[in-house]
């Protein structure tokens, strides 16, 4: 795994074709039990890696098409699986919690739902206030630069989605934006969410 902004934060990732982008897990390693986010395909190597900062206690998935490698590496790790509340119906894997918009599920992570995406009540995360981790409405398909999940993508409500935007960038102090697909963004993160908010 690749250390990332904080030494509490780690990313694994793997190459998508279809969009010419990596996809990326995150794991944040944490007292109390380390927090996976969206996990993707790991390596050998990447999963002794976890398993050396402590493995895993519990897997966040911020929507039901980035589930991916969640309910494998759930079963290797022991860990629970924790779900967007709004696709609670028909989600494809059990989930212990489900989180909601304004949740404060551990110390220091905050839960933000988002409209107008793939799937209805899209999570992001604000970690300590300065980390902004998403899935798949707000992401980075070229470096400095983040974008909005496009209507080809699955985009279902453009108007909804800027709202989510404006909504994201009105964070006053995000730092970093790690996104689930694309490039990491690792400072004047909030400067980068306006950006984009302003061209919508």
């Amino acid at each position: 795994m690749k250390r990332l902004h904080r030494k509490d934060l780690w990313s694994w990732s793997t190459f998508s074709t279809k969009i010419n982008a990596d996809f990326h897990g995150i794991a944040w390693v944490r007292e109390g039990g380390n927090v996976v986010i969206d996990p993707v395909e790991m390596t050998a190597h990447d999963r002794d890696h976890l398993a050396s900062l402590g493995g895993v206690r519990t897997i966040i998935i911020t929507n039901k098409d980035h589930l991916r490698a969640g309910p494998a590496l759930a079963a290797h790790f022991g860990a629970e699986l924790w779900g967007p509340a709004a696709e609670r119906e028909g989600f494809p894997a059990a989930c212990t919690r489900w989180l909601a918009d304004g949740d404060e599920p551990l110390p220091g992570l905050r839960v933000l739902a988002l409209d107008g995406s793939k799937t209805p009540g899209e999570l992001a995360l604000v970690l300590d206030e300065t980390t902004l981790i998403t899935g798949d409405l707000v992401r980075a398909h070229r470096a400095g630069a983040l974008m909005l999940l496009m209507p080809e993508q699955g985009l279902r409500d453009p108007a909804a989605a800027a709202a989510s935007v404006r909504r994201l960038a009105a964070l006053p102090n995000i730092e970093a934006v790690l996104v689930g697909d694309g490039w990491q963004i690792f400072d004047h993160g909030q400067a980068h969410l306006q950006r984009l908010a302003d061209s919508l």
